[in-house]
């Protein structure tokens, strides 16, 4: 394992650590929640089965164990000298987000027991400030959504090794929920006839069967697909060849339910018959 790059995840309670382990792991590496730090440099000494198809490890270490905080400087220095590497990524956010956070969640602080929440988020940043002094990356999460983080920390993931494909993110959004603020392309289906104006498909999303041949079947609809499929065709190699690790192309109508969502798809199918690393989501298909 002395060739796989090593992250390791850190940061205060409720910064999103959680996703970014889960990124990760959609990145292809071996990936560990709450490791004890005093079992890292064993950890790394053990091979790991198929560890030719593993991107990488990461490890979330944080308050959560005990001993953290007294052992893991001592356990990074060594695994330093005997000349092992990894980078570590601090996450951190505002403290009025962490408050909104907990709350909305109803999970209890680590550092909780006897103290006010705001207390507990006051102690633990004071005790953490060490090692986000020692960080190689510090990730402020309060003006990010899941989604956001997750393209943050695949791009990080990906860009650690120079010859991972580029990963592909199709996402369906609607525009009175907003713009996705980690789109790179942003294509305006709204002009489509909408299935919305139909009684029988109001009630249905995008990937309704009805609503689906409803949207595909437009003749607008097919010319539109082959004239956007060409230039996704042309412009998906130029981004990977500039070395682009994550690439997330964004449909957008009304709502999000309804057109958005087949066009979305459609785009999905096509890439994913070339055997690319592609990745589907509706983001506001429910709401």
């Amino acid at each position: 394992m002395k060739n796989l790059k090593i992250f390791i995840i850190t940061g205060l309670s409720g910064s999103g650590k959680s996703t970014a382990i889960a990124a990760f792991e959609d990145a292809g590496f071996y990936c560990v929640d709450n490791m004890p730090v005093a079992l890292l440099p064993k950890f790394l000494k053990l091979p790991i089965k198929h560890s030719n198809e593993i991107k990488g490890l990461a490890f979330v270490m944080d308050l959560r164990e005990k001993e953290f905080l007294s052992k893991y400087k001592s356990v990074f220095d060594s695994i330093k000298q005997s000349g092992g590497s990894f980078e570590i990524l601090y996450l951190e956010a505002d403290e009025d987000i962490l408050l909104q956070r907990f709350s909305q969640t109803r999970r209890h602080h680590p550092l909780s027991h006897g103290k006010t929440l705001v207390d507990s988020i006051r102690i633990e940043k004071e005790r953490l400030h060490d090692l986000k002094a020692a960080a190689d990356r510090i990730i402020n999460t309060s003006r990010v959504n899941v989604h956001e983080l997750k393209a943050i920390i695949l791009d990080i993931a990906l860009k650690s090794k120079n010859n991972s494909p580029m990963n592909i993110y199709i996402l369906s959004f609607g525009y009175k929920f907003g713009i996705p603020a980690d789109a790179d392309l942003i294509i305006d289906v709204r002009f489509l006839t909408n299935p919305f104006f139909k009684p029988e498909l109001r009630n249905l999303d995008g990937e309704n069967v009805k609503v689906r041949n409803f949207v595909l079947k437009n003749r607008a609809t097919k010319t539109f697909m082959k004239k956007y499929l060409d230039l996704l065709d042309y412009l998906v190699p130029l981004y990977e060849k500039e070395g682009k690790a994550y690439l997330t192309i964004a449909v957008g109508c009304t709502g999000g339910k309804h057109r958005s969502v087949p066009i979305a798809r459609t785009i999905f199918e096509h890439f994913k018959k070339t055997g690319v690393q592609i990745k589907l989501l509706h983001r506001d298909i429910t709401i």
